[in-house]
């Protein structure tokens, strides 16, 4: 950078439109891309990012913040530096907001140093091609979509059916397993951040876990840096402090949302469902980055909002082809009382491989699956005939997947204090035991509602 751009240098404000500033800089080199500029806002100095230089001598900005009584003709500064973050471990136990200033009551942030937001992902050469399952307690997941260390899992779900409850029973059960959880609250409501901040430090979890969280009703350049400073942080740990990190996001849909309304606003024509035409490369840009290396892994479990439970949303599309585990939450699960309402036929994952599970746990799966599978092709001939009308071993699938269906229903850690009930941590040899018995046969004598919400069952035949 030259000595002329790193000099501050003062720009007025020629336009507002929403959170989209302009800013004439006469006679002067205009700011690159991705330049931090500050304006002053009625509660305060707030930052912008230059995201297009308009003529020769104007430059637009995605404003980080507030921009009511903003007016035409006040000052602008530019920083010499891009979009930057606090990393450190001093940022262990705290709750941020999107640029890095504490929200909670534990005093001033101490940090190491300001690091850019923006940063490429890490080359070829530092990845590493190690591959094991992580173990969360959660027995739908566990047995049939497994979770990859180093790898990215995505919870998709319409609204109301769990991501969130889900994300933190995850946040408690392993990411207190050792190493680092990062856990990006990107368009969160101001409850849930508070909540979270509760549950985790009631279970001393706190300790280990840094909060960066850019609230619903904040900007949508808010939104969008929340996500990359909290994988900024998640990056620090990785790659100068050499520990493994559990980067949590809550929701990669409001990150797409806010870059959707950010393109509105600078007027390039939306793709099909009214998303910004570089979605693709938003999303590739930010998933690339969270990767294991020679150094240290960075698993990601991020919650996937589908608007009007559209699996085949676009923002759904575009994120898909970056997981290696789909975890699936459906409505009429939830529906029907099984919680998590996660679907296991819908749900996918790259570490159900029997290299990596055993033999065993993949062969148990998959006759779970095909069960599964064959009882939701009857499923509307049962209703309208009634089980008594089929045949024999059609009979004895429908029984044998509603067993299957309610003992992958369990009672959750985080929902204590709402059911009364305590949660359960699922052994994965006792779930794989239970199901391989359900899938021969071993429990055909039992009521499937013995299957409903148990915490441990009775061996076959007792």
């Amino acid at each position: 950078m030259t000595e002329q751009s790193t000099a501050v240098r003062r720009g007025t404000v020629t336009g507002v439109n929403g959170f989209i500033l302009d800013a004439l800089f006469a006679n002067q080199e205009l700011p690159e891309i991705g330049a931090a500029l500050e304006y002053t806002g009625p509660s305060g100095t707030y930052a912008a990012e230059v995201v297009a230089h308009v003529g020769l001598d104007t430059v637009r900005a995605n404003a980080i913040g507030e921009t009511s009584g903003v007016r035409r003709g006040q000052e602008v500064l530019t920083t010499g530096a891009p979009m930057c973050f606090p990393v450190g471990d001093g940022l262990l136990g705290r709750r941020l907001d999107a640029r890095g200033t504490p929200t909670d009551d534990r005093g001033p942030l101490q940090f190491s140093e300001l690091r850019p937001i923006a940063r490429p992902a890490p080359a070829l050469a530092e990845l590493s091609s190690r591959r094991e399952i992580i173990r969360t307690g959660i027995r739908a997941i566990d047995v049939m979509c497994p979770i990859l260390r180093g790898g990215k899992a995505g919870l998709f779900g319409g609204a109301g059916v769990g991501k969130s409850v889900l994300i933190q029973e995850l946040m408690l059960s392993i990411g207190t397993t050792g190493g680092v959880s990062v856990f990006a609250g990107v368009g969160e409501r101001g409850r849930e951040g508070v909540e979270l901040y509760r549950e985790l430090t009631e279970s001393g979890a706190l300790e280990s876990t840094v909060m960066v969280l850019g609230r619903m009703s904040e900007a949508p350049g808010v939104r969008i840096q929340a996500a990359y400073a909290g994988l900024t942080a998640a990056e620090y740990f990785r790659d100068d402090a050499g520990r493994d990190v559990l980067f949590f996001v809550d929701n990669v849909f409001r990150m797409l949302q806010a870059g959707a309304e950010v393109s509105t606003q600078l007027g390039k024509a939306p793709i099909i469902g009214g998303y910004q035409p570089t979605l693709a490369a938003e999303i590739g840009r930010f998933e690339e980055r969270i990767a294991s290396t020679t150094k240290a892994a960075i698993t990601s479990i991020q919650a996937v909002f589908l608007p009007a439970d559209d699996i085949d949303d676009p923002s759904a599309v575009a994120t898909f082809a970056h997981l290696d585990s789909t975890v699936v939450l459906s409505r009429a699960v939830a529906a029907s009382g099984i919680y998590p309402a996660i679907d296991p036929l819908a749900s996918t994952s790259r570490g159900l491989d029997p290299t990596l599970v055993g033999h065993r746990h993949f062969q148990v799966a998959t006759a779970a699956r095909a069960c599964l599978q064959r009882f939701s092709e009857i499923e509307e001939i049962v209703a309208i005939v009634g089980l008594e009308e089929l045949g024999a071993a059609d009979r004895k699938t429908v029984r044998r997947a509603r067993m299957i269906r309610n003992y992958l229903a369990q009672r959750l850690v985080v929902s204590e204090r709402y059911t009364g009930e305590p949660g359960v941590v699922a052994d994965l040899a006792a779930s794989l035991d239970v199901l391989e018995g359900i899938c021969e046969g071993s429990y055909d004598d039992r009521d499937d509602a013995e299957f409903l919400y148990v915490a441990q069952l009775p061996p076959a035949g007792a």
